[in-house]
């Protein structure tokens, strides 16, 4: 299914954020699992944040990175339940110039393999907003690992056929 051509590796700027108002950076496995896996993979970890479930703060974050010029790609993990407090989607749709429909549709298939009908309360969803990709994760790690080994390692890959994200986000000097 998935292969790769003889082209060369391009690396990403990436950032990831942490929205969650129980752990920390020290506890934060799934921001952890994240930044572990997108440099193992060979792209560059730019910056990383935890910030509590508040939509302004999230907002601005993810705002101030999409206009960042060195940045290609925001990782979020958390704050897209149900509860009350989960707010990462209303926090950043409004900035999507487009969603990526797929994204969530295929997070929520691949997802429903492990853990059943529960996926149905994920809420995670993508989009690209100033040429930078947004994704927005649940919290679990193991969520983040559903969401990267299935769907992110890939698409993320300059190398991967039929088609990546790369041609669609900008790099510096574009």
């Amino acid at each position: 299914m998935a292969s790769h051509t003889e082209k060369e590796f391009t690396p990403l700027n990436i950032t990831v954020l942490t929205v969650s108002d129980t752990r920390t950076l020290e506890n934060d496995t799934s921001g952890q699992y994240l930044a572990d896996k997108l440099t193992d993979a060979g792209h560059k970890l730019h910056d990383r944040k935890l910030l509590v479930d508040s939509v302004e703060d999230i907002r601005g974050a993810v705002a101030d990175w999409i206009a960042d010029t060195n940045i290609q790609v925001v990782l979020i993990t958390g704050g897209t339940g149900f509860t009350d407090r989960d707010v990462t989607p209303e926090a950043t749709l409004p900035l999507f110039e487009k969603t990526i429909d797929g994204f969530g549709e295929l997070f929520r298939h691949i997802s429903y393999l492990e853990i059943g009908t529960s996926t149905i309360q994920s809420r995670c969803l993508a989009g690209l907003a100033n040429r930078t990709l947004i994704f927005c994760l649940p919290g679990s790690t193991g969520a983040c690992r559903t969401a990267w080994e299935g769907i992110l390692s890939e698409q993320l890959d300059s190398r991967h056929k039929p088609c990546n994200f790369i041609p669609h986000v900008r790099f510096p000097n574009q």
